[in-house]
């Protein structure tokens, strides 16, 4: 009787044990993922669902992101980069320059025409990250990737020529940097996130924006204005991004799901993002031709112009980060030769 006790309480515990044990396998870490652009965005649809099917898959299922795209969280893009730290989200995508000043290094990017290729720029902002800004300015942050979108660009309802033609004009402008620029060329800057543009557009609050080709189809810039302004073979401006993680809840995980969000962020996908991004430019300035928009493309000499004026913002530049403490010229120098480096 004692034996046949014995048994069936063996039996018991190890299918309790098995129990446990394959529910501890079988559940599930659901991460929110949130973002401010419409879901059928460039971004979220080419960059961010596909990191998220990566990170699902490599985890065996154990993780699920749930994506809330257009702020359905609540608030407003600037405070997302918060909404991180403070857990709001387990996973945030956004413009660094949304929170101007607050991330400076990052800036070192978005100073006028040092963009070049978004692969090789997004490849030398990882590895400066990982230098220079993981434990200062981002040390509250998990960061998954950094990278930036292609070639800046002006799009505006009355033609853009020359800086003669963007004197006074009311544009909106996407972080500290760009609209430092677009005041040193003589336009009249408005910041403000790029969710707000068609509004801003439509209401007459601006009469240009800058952004990259790629958004402008989600965002219906060419329906609102007829004309955009590519600088030839350059880059007027980008802009700098991040899918940063809440520290603690990437803590909390466990070594092997630590290594399903590890092996699909990083370098090399800060690189998948940047080069997509700017791989979806083109589409984008195709249906702007197709729609019989004007396409005004400066030459060279053009553009040496607008290059030569916005040169005193790297000095200024300079100033501002050693008031801060920071080697901005150092950090030039540093970009500029990770940049030539990577470029094709």
């Amino acid at each position: 009787m004692r034996l046949t006790r014995r048994i069936l309480g063996l039996g018991a515990a190890t299918l309790i044990s098995s129990t446990v044990a394959f529910g501890a396998f079988a559940q599930e870490v659901t991460l929110k993922m949130h973002q401010f652009l419409p879901p059928q965005a460039n971004v979220p649809k080419l960059i961010l669902d596909v990191w998220a099917d990566k990170v699902e898959k490599s985890s065996s299922g154990r993780i699920k992101v749930n994506h809330f795209p257009s702020m359905q969280l609540g608030g407003k893009p600037p405070e997302l980069m918060d909404q991180a730290i403070d857990g709001v989200a387990d996973v945030i995508w956004t413009v660094v320059g949304y929170t101007p000043g607050r991330f400076p290094r990052t800036e070192v990017f978005e100073l006028p025409f040092m963009m070049t290729d978004a692969g090789a720029v997004s490849r030398a902002y990882w590895q400066m990250f990982n230098k220079h800004m993981k434990d200062t300015e981002f040390k509250d942050l998990k960061i998954l990737g950094t990278w930036v979108h292609g070639p800046g660009l002006v799009h505006s309802q009355e033609p853009v020529a020359s800086m003669a033609d963007l004197a006074g004009v009311k544009i909106r402008g996407g972080s500290r940097m760009v609209n430092k620029l677009l005041t040193k060329l003589g336009a009249t800057p408005v910041g403000m996130p790029v969710p707000a543009v068609p509004e801003g557009l439509s209401k007459g609050v601006i009469s240009a924006t800058t952004i990259p080709w790629e958004v402008t189809t989600a965002l219906k810039v060419p329906e609102l204005v007829k004309n955009h302004t590519e600088f030839s073979n350059k880059a007027l401006y980008t802009l700098t991004f991040v899918l940063a993680m809440n520290k603690a809840k990437y803590d909390s995980l466990p070594d092997d799901l630590k290594k399903a969000v590890d092996e699909n962020s990083g370098e090399e996908f800060s690189v998948f993002a940047g080069t997509t991004m700017a791989g979806a430019d083109g589409p984008a300035r195709e249906k702007a031709v197709a729609s019989g928009n004007n396409i005004i493309t400066l030459s060279d000499e053009e553009v040496a112009k607008w290059r030569e004026a916005s040169q005193p913002i790297y000095q200024e530049w300079v100033e501002d980060m050693k008031g801060r403490g920071i080697d901005g010229a150092a950090l030039i120098s540093e970009a500029q030769g990770l940049i030539k480096k990577y470029s094709k």
